[in-house]
């Protein structure tokens, strides 16, 4: 009786225990409610929102041309002109094709999973970080135009973005490697997951050895010619002057960013290249001194890296030089580098916003704001970007108000990059200088 008395009594002290942990740290919880409720939204919107078609057709058209043994990249062709896309779009597009038969509705279930799991995984990389409160986390299944994106429009992007979230959180756990080869195959499906690269490769000189980059850039480059194989070997020019045209002019009438801009000089290389400039400039700025402020400045990362590889040579078993990224500067890094990079696109069309939708929250927290701004600047996006079509003062506002969260981002305390073992090696400790 007694030592059932005293098992009751354990077992009821860790039901407190337990509750009172979710008090105290309601975000995994949350979470968990969080991607339950936006479930049942995404089941909603399939089963009652008209689907769109914009560019359906187009990529079962391009998938049916590859499948039917059409390997010059110039052939394959959709309702909306021809095919921009890296091999890793066909592959995807082709299993797409095979398991639903080209039909929409099956295709918006499938792309509902899809929606639900790179939910599951953002909110993971926002717990790992603990920069957003737990009820901000709702934020991220507030966007009616992502929504559309990824159920109601079945783009490519939505694969994309999945990918690089998910090779972001192979990154957060230091699995370069890793990270790279999935990096790589969302570049295959939509070459905007390139605006990551310049913040990535900052991060992987900081944690590794020249070796251990040159390592990690060569496996993502075996995966695109792996990928690019079928078209390299037949039509070589022609796959790669298509799959990766960086100097491809959008229509002035679908730009979301930019619409204010006279369409004369909105296609104009003198803009473009202006742009180009500014991106330029902002990431070595950024790296220069935000995300290299504790090392010295960028320079001095690139000097320290040079001395390393100088002692690499002469010495015959040099000592690692791995180091290991704390999960916000890796986060904040990567963000912010995005962030710049999709400020200074020349055209944002309506789907690129799922390029960028989740990282905001994060980025707005990281700001100094105070609540209140963070919010109203949050809505002015989603409010820009549900406008259709887009007008001067739309895209005036947006650009505003991304201008403003980046002068946030360059006012705020900047993380400390290392992780730092204790002297009982169990625990690491955070910096903020």
């Amino acid at each position: 009786m007694a030592a059932k008395s005293a098992d009751i009594r354990k077992t009821s002290h860790r039901s407190n225990n337990f509750t009172q942990n979710i008090v105290k740290n309601p975000k995994l919880p949350f979470a968990i409610a969080l991607l339950v409720a936006d479930s049942i939204l995404v089941a909603l919107i399939i089963a009652y929102v008209p689907y769109t078609k914009i560019d359906w057709d187009a990529y079962m058209s391009q998938v049916t041309g590859f499948l039917e043994g059409e390997r010059d990249y110039s052939n394959l062709k959709g309702d909306t002109g021809p095919l921009v896309y890296p091999a890793g779009f066909l592959y995807i597009y082709s299993a797409i094709q095979y398991v639903t038969g080209g039909q929409v509705y099956p295709a918006q279930i499938l792309f509902g999973f899809l929606y639900i799991m790179d939910l599951a995984i953002v909110l993971f990389v926002y717990l790992k970080t603990n920069v957003v409160p737990w009820w901000a986390l709702s934020l991220l299944s507030l966007s009616k135009r992502v929504h559309s994106i990824f159920v109601l429009r079945l783009f490519n992007d939505c694969f994309a973005t999945t990918l690089l979230h998910a090779a972001l959180v192979s990154i957060i756990f230091q699995k370069w490697h890793l990270g790279l080869v999935i990096f790589s195959g969302a570049v295959s499906i939509k070459m905007n997951v390139l605006l990551y690269a310049p913040p990535l490769l900052l991060l992987m000189v900081k944690a590794m050895d020249i070796i251990g980059v040159i390592s990690a850039l060569a496996g993502a480059a075996l995966v695109q010619i792996v990928i690019g194989l079928p078209f390299i070997l037949s039509h070589p020019a022609s796959y790669i002057s298509n799959a990766f045209n960086l100097g491809r002019v959008f229509i002035h009438f679908w730009s979301v960013n930019f619409k204010f801009v006279p369409e004369d000089i909105f296609v104009s290389k003198a803009f473009a290249l202006s742009l180009l400039v500014a991106h330029l400039s902002l990431l070595l700025v950024f790296a220069h001194y935000r995300w290299c402020k504790h090392e010295g400045g960028l320079f001095a990362v690139v000097h320290a890296k040079v001395i390393q590889l100088k002692l690499r040579v002469t010495q015959r078993n040099p000592s690692s030089t791995n180091k290991v990224l704390q999960t916000d500067h890796i986060v904040t890094t990567m963000f912010v580098g995005n962030f710049i990079g999709i400020i200074c696109a020349r055209s944002l069309h309506y789907q690129f916003y799922s390029w960028y939708f989740y990282c905001l929250p994060y980025l707005l927290w990281k700001t100094p704001f105070p609540t209140v701004l963070r919010l109203l600047l949050f809505a002015a996006v989603e409010f820009c970007w549900n406008v259709f079509p887009s007008n001067i003062y739309s895209s005036v506002v947006l650009l505003c108000v991304h201008v403003i969260i980046l002068g946030g981002l360059w006012i705020s305390s900047s993380e400390y990059p290392y992780v730092e073992k204790t002297t009982d090696k169990s625990t690491s400790k955070k910096k903020t200088r």
